[in-house]
């Protein structure tokens, strides 16, 4: 468990060693050798005692393999030199991950990347519960990914019930990987600010076949929004017409009508008319 470690003030002892110093060095002038000696031995010992902890860093400090505790507390302390200390940064650090190959829910491989805050909130679980947090947190988000694109198919296409995809799940997906990640970093003491999903697409091998696809679905569902239109279109027609007495058609003309409009309407070239100068009938 993280526990704080008071030091010592590194100003303090830089006092205590300019004395140390000026002993020694006045020993050595009056002939006392064997004191001065130790001095300048204790002088150079409590020199190796001495760290600077920058803003947003910290300290791990263990004494023969018993850990001490951490200091957090930016400034110029001194500390047992006899500690073996490990600077471990508290600043956020942003994971951009790689793009992956991954089968999302209904079997199709897709390709994920993910952008990842993430910072130290533990130092005692960052320094011991693993063996390397940083590769831990790599590792971790990757095992992330995969399970996040199990959950979710990349469109709707095959799974017409799918309220929820990869592609248009949004805020939805991004917070089930950002908890998924929280759940797999705490061992290490990773505090995870924020998860998104930065890149997503058909692996190469299916992405030509997939836009196809896709853009068949939207060929046909752009025909039906014409089809829909024209036939809206050739119904007012007729009924303004009829409404107003310009014209009397019997059934055989309405249907003739009905067919060119239609034509006309929902064809994808623009058609060339043909003028009638005689009587319809």
């Amino acid at each position: 468990m993280e526990r704080s470690y008071a030091a010592k003030s590194g100003y303090l002892f830089l006092v205590l060693e300019f004395i140390f110093l000026v002993l020694s060095f006045l020993g050595f002038m009056r002939g006392m050798v064997l004191p001065s000696a130790i001095l300048i031995l204790v002088f150079v010992f409590c020199a190796l005692g001495f760290v600077i902890v920058n803003p947003n860093e910290s300290l791990v400090l263990v004494l023969f393999g018993e850990y001490k505790g951490t200091i957090k507390k930016n400034g110029f302390f001194w500390a047992n030199p006899l500690f073996s200390k490990k600077k471990i940064s508290l600043r956020a650090r942003n994971l951009d991950s790689e793009p992956i190959k991954v089968n999302d829910k209904i079997g199709n491989p897709v390709m994920i990347g993910v952008v990842l805050v993430w910072r130290v909130s533990n130092t005692f679980k960052a320094a011991f519960d693993v063996n390397d947090y940083e590769h831990f947190v790599d590792i971790q988000t990757e095992a992330a990914i995969r399970k996040l694109a199990g959950l979710y198919p990349y469109d709707n296409f095959e799974d017409e019930a799918a309220e929820i995809t990869l592609r248009s799940g949004g805020e939805e997906v991004n917070e089930e990987l950002e908890r998924e990640v929280t759940e797999r970093l705490a061992i290490a003491g990773i505090e995870v600010m924020e998860a998104r999903i930065n890149y997503l697409a058909y692996a190469q091998e299916i992405a030509q076949a997939m836009l196809k696809r896709q853009q068949a679905t939207a060929i046909v569902a752009a025909r039906f929004k014409i089809v829909e239109g024209a036939v809206s279109m050739v119904e007012m027609a007729l009924d303004e017409l009829s409404k107003k007495e310009i014209v009397v058609l019997d059934e055989e003309k309405k249907a003739t009508m009905v067919s060119n409009l239609m034509v006309v309407l929902c064809g994808d070239k623009e058609v060339s008319p043909v003028v009638n100068t005689g009587s319809i009938y």
